[in-house]
C-alpha cells in the first residue's frame, strides 16, 4: 500500500518517499475526460473557505532526514486526528506535504499530481504554524491550509476527470468476505484520535486483528520480519481502495472501489512487499520470500480482487505555484 511515491526528482527519491511515510502513517498515460468545477464532498462537508487567524512559513534548511521532520498530528487523508487547541505545527517537510494535506490528496491520486510539480516543491522544507480558532476539525484544517497556501505560495488548482488506466477493486467471491475485512460493529468505541481513556473508564476490548485509533490507515507490526502489515477500523471502502496505489504493493495505476459495499469496515492485510523501487529501501531490500504476494494476500486475507480496466478518475491539476520571495 502506499508507503512510498514515485518522485518527479530522481535526485530526491529516496529522502522525499521516507519524509512522507512519517506526514502518514511511472509515469501514467492519460487524456482529459473533462474538467471539474465542483467541489470535493469532504469540503463541502467542512464549511466555505477559512484562514487560520495567526500564520507563519519558513524555509528550513536543515538536514533533510526522515528523523527530523514531524507534525502534531497525521497529515494523511484519513480521519485520524490528535486533539491540538487549533494549533497545526508542522516542520521540515517538502511543500508537496502541506499540497497533499490541504486537498486531501489519496495514493492513487498522487502519481498525478507528482509530475506536475517544479522540482523545489518536492525538495524545499517548510515550518508551518498555524493558529484557529476554537477547536477546528481536521478538514478544517485542510481548508486553512488550502487558504494559506494561495496566500504565500500563489498556489491555484483545479479538478479534472481523466480517462486513465485503473484497477476495479472487486469482491472475489460475491456475498462473503475475507477473515480480515468484516463490516465495522457500532457498539465498539472507535475514536479518531491517539488519546488514552481516562483511567476511571470502563475497558473495552478491541479486536486485536485490527489498529485501535479508527478513521485511517495505520502501520502494524507484521507477524514476521520483512513483511508489511497495515489495518484500519470504521473506514469506508473507497478509503481502503484508494489507499492501496503505490509503494509496498507494487500498484502502478490508481484503484477504484467497485465492490459494492456500503457503511465502513474494519480489515488488515500482510504482505512481502513489492516495491516499486529498490532505493525506496537503501537498496538493499530483501521481502520474506515465504510471505504472500499483494495480490494474494487481497483475496485470501481480504476476499477481494483486481481487474485492470480504463476508467474515469478524478485528478488535482496545479494551475500555478511560485516560491517564496527571498527573505
Amino acid at each position: 500500500m502506499g508507503a512510498h511515491i514515485t518522485d518527479p526528482s530522481p535526485t530526491h527519491k529516496t529522502i522525499l518517499r521516507a519524509i512522507l511515510s512519517v506526514a502518514l502513517t511511472g509515469t501514467v498515460c492519460a487524456t482529459v475526460w473533462s474538467a471539474q468545477s465542483q467541489t470535493p464532498d469532504w469540503q463541502v462537508a467542512a464549511g466555505s473557505k477559512m484562514v487560520f487567524e495567526d500564520a507563519s512559513v519558513r524555509q528550513n534548511t536543515t538536514a533533510p532526514s526522515p528523523d527530523e521532520v514531524g507534525s502534531n498530528f497525521p497529515l494523511g487523508p484519513g480521519d485520524v486526528y490528535i486533539p491540538n487547541g487549533g494549533h497545526f505545527r508542522a516542520f521540515n517537510f517538502p511543500l508537496v506535504v502541506y499540497i497533499r494535506f490541504a486537498y486531501k490528496i489519496t495514493d492513487s491520486q498522487e502519481q498525478f499530481l507528482l509530475p506536475e510539480l517544479p522540482n523545489w516543491v518536492t525538495s524545499t522544507r517548510f515550518d508551518i504554524q498555524g493558529t484557529a480558532q476554537g477547536n477546528a476539525t481536521k478538514d478544517q484544517m485542510r481548508l486553512m491550509m488550502q487558504s494559506l497556501l494561495a496566500d504565500r505560495f500563489r498556489l491555484a488548482v483545479h479538478y479534472e476527470t481523466r480517462q486513465v488506466p485503473v484497477y476495479e477493486l472487486l469482491v472475489d467471491q460475491p456475498g462473503t468476505l475475507g477473515p480480515l475485512l468484516q463490516r465495522h460493529p457500532d457498539d465498539i468505541p472507535c475514536p479518531t484520535t491517539f488519546r488514552s481513556p481516562p483511567p476511571s473508564a470502563a475497558p473495552v476490548t478491541i479486536d486485536s486483528r485490527f489498529p485501535i485509533t479508527c478513521g485511517g490507515l495505520l502501520n502494524m507490526a507484521p507477524s514476521a520480519p520483512r513483511r508489511f502489515r497495515a489495518g484500519a477500523r470504521n473506514v469506508p471502502m473507497e478509503l481502503i481502495a484508494s489507499s492501496m496505489a503505490g509503494g509496498a504493493s507494487g500498484l502502478d495505476r490508481p484503484v477504484l472501489d467497485k465492490t459494492g459495499l456500503t457503511g465502513t469496515f474494519d480489515f488488515a492485510i500482510e504482505f512481502s512487499p513489492q516495491p516499486d523501487d529498490p532505493s525506496a529501501a537503501g537498496g538493499n531490500f530483501r521481502a520474506d520470500p515465504t510471505g504472500p504476494t499483494f495480490a494474494e494476500a487481497l483475496k485470501d486475507q481480504l476476499g477481494l480482487k483486481l481487474k485492470p480496466q480504463m476508467g474515469p478518475f478524478d485528478v488535482l491539476v496545479i494551475d500555478s505555484v511560485e516560491e517564496l520571495p527571498a527573505n
